[in-house]
């Protein structure tokens, strides 16, 4: 039976009057990547700090593989950690910071070189076991603080923002590493970002979290096409999904007079609705409705379209788009399979039989 099931039930965290999260539940399955994502400040880290035992809840229950840790001191949780300023110690060796919690759980002299070692190769820095943190790039450090972490074979590893240090190129080249030590060591992870990209590519599954709640949670995929919420929607995607007023009269979708025929029934008895529609799949039609262009923005492989519609900025992916001048009138439409409609009062998707 694998190990690392983690569920958290009705936690509640507050600092003074402010409450950090409400309500959180969440069952991770074991050796899952699971994301906990969000805009600064949305509880994802508070959330990650109380599964690692540095914070208390107030209220709720936290187990791993049904064993209530929820006010276990961090050493007795098998968790491993990593920060994301890394959180070496500057007097030590690499080789020693890596040592250092194997020391901790006093595991003989004998074992400890041997899975140290092991660790740095899994990272590829066991040529860099004599240097000190000050000699190591930043992707260095992230590296030794990686293997620190992996060298006691934890059930349960917790990342939060370990890539936000690195360079652009350095990010995507040790995201890919990442993911594969993840499944390499088998082990249940829980990845702390704000960057929407890291935590499609990485994760097995998701949790958006927003003003200390969890707004949906589930595959990429489902967050992506799928997105429960107008708050999701208008979160995820990059740029993020257009949302401009309508209405619906059963299958007929009214935008600023110009009318849709979806290709489904949505389960709503009609009036005002909330239209989404992914930049990708707004097109340039000389039928279309008349917007004007505020800004075009060459993308190399696409140019990405700022078109006004009346008061609303619509963001148009194209693959290609000769200006005549800002100002210049642009006719639009929508794909019809690829619009998403909210119930306006409560936020909510409005379900259609494609879901």
């Amino acid at each position: 039976m694998s190990k690392g099931r983690v569920n958290l039930k009705g936690i509640y965290k507050r600092f003074g009057n402010f409450v950090a999260l409400k309500h959180i539940d969440l069952d991770i399955k074991p050796v899952e990547f699971f994301a906990l994502l969000g805009p600064s400040g949305s509880g994802k880290t508070t959330t990650l700090r109380m599964l690692a035992g540095l914070e208390p809840p107030d209220e709720g229950v936290f187990a791993v593989d049904g064993e209530d840790v929820t006010y276990a001191p961090p050493g007795k949780r098998d968790i491993a950690m990593v920060f994301q300023n890394y959180a070496l110690y500057p007097h030590m060796t690499v080789r020693d910071n890596i040592a250092f919690p194997l020391k901790m759980d006093k595991v003989p002299a004998a074992e400890i070189e041997p899975a140290v070692v092991r660790a740095a190769e899994r990272v590829h820095i066991e040529h860099l076991l004599h240097r000190r943190p000050g000699q190591l790039s930043g992707g260095q450090q992230q590296r030794c603080a990686l293997a620190r972490a992996i060298v006691r074979q934890p059930k349960l590893f917790l990342l939060d923002e370990p890539l936000s240090n690195l360079d652009a190129q350095l990010r995507l080249q040790t995201r890919v590493e990442l993911k594969k030590l993840q499944r390499s060591l088998n082990v249940t992870s829980i990845y702390v970002t704000h960057d929407q990209e890291e935590a499609m590519t990485l994760a097995d599954r998701m949790a958006v979290f927003l003003d200390g709640e969890i707004l949906q949670v589930g595959t990429p995929d489902e967050v992506f096409n799928r997105p429960r919420t107008i708050a999701v929607a208008s979160f995820i995607g990059s740029p993020p999904m257009n949302l401009l007023p309508a209405k619906l009269d059963g299958r007929r979708l009214v935008v600023d007079g110009h009318v849709t025929e979806l290709p489904f029934a949505p389960d709503h008895p009609g009036g005002d609705v909330t239209m989404g529609i992914r930049p990708s799949h707004v097109r340039i039609d000389p039928d279309g409705l008349p917007t004007r262009l505020y800004l075009s923005e060459n993308l190399g492989e696409s140019v990405l379209l700022n078109l006004y519609l009346g008061e609303y900025l619509v963001k148009v992916r194209v693959a290609s788009f000769a200006s005549a001048g800002d100002d210049e009138t642009v006719p639009i439409s929508f794909e019809p399979d690829a619009i998403h409609l909210f119930d306006t009062t409560s936020g909510l998707r409005i379900r259609t039989a494609q879901d």
